[in-house]
Formats: structure tokens, sequence, C-alpha cells
């Protein structure tokens, strides 16, 4: 488990969901106005496209002393200098993706459940995303939202920070904070805003 102060929004791409703005711009923009830790997960790219995209934004993000993820792909995160990977359950084990990495990257997982996510903990994850807490669009092929009781049974019953993912916006974020979620990790609520600057601040002003 990692001893680094991880920030408290996460924000994981979606090229698609950018409202037709060139990724980049609206990724410079959202760590312009503070977000300091984005997972690049655009998982229909394929390799070389994906590495490309990663040259263009991993700059900007360490410009601002951010942490870099990237999604599944230890080999890219070795080759380019990102800060740790982001798992899903059903991909490589925590144990293995540790001995690939080695001490210093991060290792997030995905989870679906408490089961999921005292599993990741036990495996040695460094943080883990928990949702969907609320009802999205872009999470329901991960079946019906867990609602805020889950999220307070996986905080009392694990010790790593949980991310809150899915419906978060600004105005849910007391209620996530309040059941023990160490911070929450958004996706259209920044990348679909038309004020991107605007939008962050405010989520980062609910979770100070």
């Amino acid at each position: 488990m990692t001893s680094r102060i991880l920030p408290r929004l996460y924000l994981l791409t979606d090229r698609h969901q950018t409202l037709h703005r060139p990724l980049s711009s609206v990724i410079t923009e959202a760590v312009d106005a503070g977000v300091r830790m984005v997972q690049i997960r655009e998982k229909d790219l394929k390799t070389r496209d994906l590495t490309s995209l990663c040259q263009q934004l991993i700059p900007p993000i360490k410009h601002q002393q951010g942490i870099v993820l990237l999604n599944d792909r230890i080999d890219l995160v070795l080759a380019l200098g990102a800060d740790g990977v982001h798992l899903r359950t059903d991909s490589l084990p925590v144990s293995v993706a540790r001995r690939l990495l080695e001490t210093g990257p991060l290792i997030g997982v995905s989870t679906h459940s408490v089961e999921e996510a005292r599993v990741a903990e036990a495996e040695g994850a460094d943080f883990i995303v928990l949702g969907p807490i609320f009802d999205t669009p872009s999470k329901r092929a991960y079946g019906p939202p867990l609602g805020i009781q889950i999220l307070q049974e996986a905080s009392r019953s694990i010790h790593l920070p949980i991310y809150a993912i899915g419906g978060i916006t600004p105005i849910r974020i007391p209620d996530v904070l309040s059941s023990g979620a160490y911070g929450v990790a958004v996706i259209s609520s920044i990348l679909q805003s038309l004020s991107i600057p605007e939008i962050t601040r405010e989520l980062l002003a609910r979770l100070s």
C-alpha cells in the first residue's frame, strides 16, 4: 500500500465524451484548474494509437505535478513513465502487476461489490474505485447502482482509499464523503461540462 498522499479527485478519460473537443485540450484545462490524478482509459485504441495519445496527455499532467495511471497496460506504464496502472477485477491480479512494476508505481483496481473491494485490498492494491454508486449511462453495463449503503459497508470493512464512481455530481459529494469514501472518480461530469475549469473547481471545493 502506498504511503503517497493521493488527490481526492480522480479523472478518467473518454475521448468520446468531450463534446467533440480534443481530449488533450480538455485534460489540459482540467489539470490547469486543479485535477491532479488522471487515468488514461481509452480501451478501444490499438497500442500504437494509445501510445501516441499518452505521449500527448502525459506532459501537461506531469507539468502540474499530477499522477498519471494507464488503464490495464503495464507495458505502456513501463515504456512511457506513467505513475501506475488501473486494473479491472478480471484483468491481471494485483500481485502479478506488483511483481512486474515493483514498488514505485501505484496500482488501482475497479470494483463493483464489497467482496471485490476486499479481494483488491488483500492482493495489495493501493486504492480502489467502487461503483457505480449512482445511476449513470457510462456505467450501466456494470449493473444497477450500488447506492450509498454499499459504499458505507465497503468503507467500514477495508482500509484502502475508496473512490466512489458513477453519477458523481458536486451536490452528491457530501453524502459520498460522509459514507466513508476517500474521494470521487469522474468521467462525464468534467468531460461533458461546457466550463471545465468551473466544474473542476466546484468538485474540488466540495472535496475539501
